[in-house]
């Protein structure tokens, strides 16, 4: 069976080209299919995965292939060098990727260097999101006495405090758990060089 982590790929290229989307019998084609039908299969795993859609009439749209994501091209080796491929392995929209929550998140700009030890630094932006319940060990923004700030969620004898991740910044402790609210926690870190 051909490998369908290349399907998205290829489906786009036609798309670019054609400015249509394949028919089944050029997708049976396109991905190496010898019938209609394993063509059609393919399609509606696509379409559960979310890369493709189909509108109410059953006609098949660009999905995630084409909304203006970017290039998932394969894996580069951060340690010792490899055999780098370059293979299409997907279409990634960053708003899908970094919001999963869009309702309950929100973007900040990072000011100070309390956080650079955790690689979050000045001028960085971090994606939060507002959420029930927060656990010791998440970076979160905090509220204290009215003034706000991003540190690591702690835990000690006396209660919660906040950590930061530099060392030369003192942790915060609150005067009791009711003074320290805790508004969101960080779930990404955003940096353009």
């Amino acid at each position: 069976m051909p490998n369908l982590e290349k399907a998205p790929g290829k489906i786009a290229a036609f798309y670019t080209r054609r400015k249509r989307m394949p028919s089944i019998a050029e997708l049976a084609k396109l991905l190496g299919y010898r019938s209609k039908g394993a063509a059609a299969y393919a399609v509606e795993r696509l379409v559960c995965a979310g890369v493709l859609e189909k509108d109410t009439t059953g006609r098949l749209l660009p999905g995630r292939i084409m909304e203006g994501g970017a290039k998932l091209l394969g894996v580069v080796e951060a340690g010792f060098p490899s055999a780098a491929e370059e293979e299409l392995l997907d279409v990634l929209s960053f708003d899908e990727y970094l919001l999963p929550n869009k309702e309950s998140s929100y973007i900040l700009k990072v000011k100070g260097d309390s956080m650079k030890d955790a690689g979050i630094c000045n001028g960085d932006m971090v994606i939060v999101e507002r959420r029930q319940t927060y656990k010791p060990g998440q970076i979160v923004v905090a509220s204290l006495e009215g003034a706000f700030t991003m540190k690591y969620l702690r835990k000690g004898p006396r209660g919660y405090y906040l950590e930061p991740a530099n060392d030369e910044f003192k942790p915060i402790y609150p005067k009791d758990d009711e003074t320290l609210l805790i508004e969101a926690v960080v779930t990404a870190v955003v940096r353009k060089y």
